[in-house]
């Protein structure tokens, strides 16, 4: 167990923590427009997913750390206002949302079974994760 400065014991951050770091940096770096992510927060099935962003886009990974999962719709903002959905790859397109609560919706409609929270880990570990597990023991999301 790592030892902070006075040589006491330090708990390494839970996956919780780790993806609440992540929304606090989402908030704070201003590429997401501010009533996204408000409304996003307030969504418990996406809140709980890692969030990162690209070019105004706001994205969702099941896992904590790069290289994050590309399964999961992303919302970016779109010309004249609203929003656009898209994904889960860039090849791919949802449709668009008049409204953040409208795209957080669309998001929704599209999570995978297996969207529950974040993992702590890469993509390749969740990967090899999943695989460990009996079919009859996966996570579900409840719909």
């Amino acid at each position: 167990m790592p030892l902070d400065d006075q040589g006491t014991n330090v708990q390494p951050p839970t996956g919780h923590e780790i993806t609440e770091a992540g929304w606090q940096a989402v908030r704070r770096d201003g590429r997401v427009r501010d009533e996204l992510i408000v409304a996003t927060c307030r969504e418990p099935r996406l809140r709980q997913l890692f969030p990162w962003t690209g070019m105004g886009e706001l994205h969702f990974s099941r896992c904590t750390e790069p290289r994050w999962t590309w399964d999961i719709p992303y919302i970016q903002p779109a010309k004249g206002g609203g929003y656009w959905v898209s994904g889960p790859l860039r090849t791919e397109s949802v449709g668009p949302a008049a409204t953040a609560e409208d795209a957080i919706a669309m998001v929704i409609a599209k999570l995978p079974a297996n969207a529950s929270p974040a993992f702590m880990g890469t993509a390749e570990q969740l990967a090899a994760h999943e695989a460990s597990l009996g079919p009859h023991t996966r996570p579900r999301l409840c719909r």
